[in-house]
């Protein structure tokens, strides 16, 4: 049975890590796609879990291969997702999320139509950049410039299938996980499912 590829994006701060980290941790057979970036590793950061972690010359190589799913550009850095490494999850049956910007989702949406994205709302600005400060990674430039780019980024709410406030923690994780579910129960993927049980039923 083919999974369901889950696309999630957020302006930078709304909390979408720590959501879908929490919700692969208590979901089963639901998987996170670990991208590509030019990006410098951050303190705690391994490479292979939360990112494949590149140089520009590499990034180039397998963009020129078509080996990515979607790429994009974001605040200088160069992030994709390997159209393999999904294609492999997707076919074993696995649920896929990849946590991506609206760019790369964008691309997603072309090439994948059938892919479920949602989108992730911080509940203010001022609470959005209250985060982006207690994370403690980045500079005060850097969050000007994130704070600066939030209203494009929130602009692409409308193209999602989906949309999930992250006031409430606990709230937004049980809403991301209603949506993981209600795919998990459409027809199609539950006749694939339980197809045994179906024809027993009706034998």
């Amino acid at each position: 049975m083919q999974g369901t590829l889950f696309v999630i994006s957020a302006p930078s701060g709304a909390g979408k890590t720590s959501l879908v980290h929490a919700l692969v941790e208590s979901t089963p057979d639901l998987h996170v796609s670990v991208s590509h970036t030019t990006r410098a590793q951050r303190p705690g950061e391994e490479n292979g879990v939360n990112y494949h972690f590149v140089d520009k010359e590499t990034f180039t190589g397998m963009l020129n291969a078509t080996a990515f799913l979607e790429h994009a550009e974001v605040f200088g850095n160069w992030y994709g997702t390997s159209k393999q490494a999904v294609a492999d999850q997707l076919q074993a049956g696995l649920d896929v999320i990849l946590e991506i910007d609206w760019q790369g989702a964008e691309q997603i949406r072309r090439q994948a139509p059938e892919a479920v994205s949602i989108f992730i709302l911080p509940p203010s600005r001022e609470v959005l950049q209250q985060r982006l400060v207690g994370r403690g990674q980045d500079s005060d430039s850097v969050i000007q410039g994130r704070m600066a780019q939030a209203t494009e980024q929130i602009s692409h709410h409308v193209e999602f299938d989906y949309l999930i406030i992250n006031d409430d923690f606990e709230v937004a994780l049980q809403e991301l996980r209603s949506v993981i579910t209600s795919q998990r129960l459409r027809h199609d993927k539950q006749v694939a499912r339980h197809a045994d049980l179906i024809n027993s039923l009706l034998s």
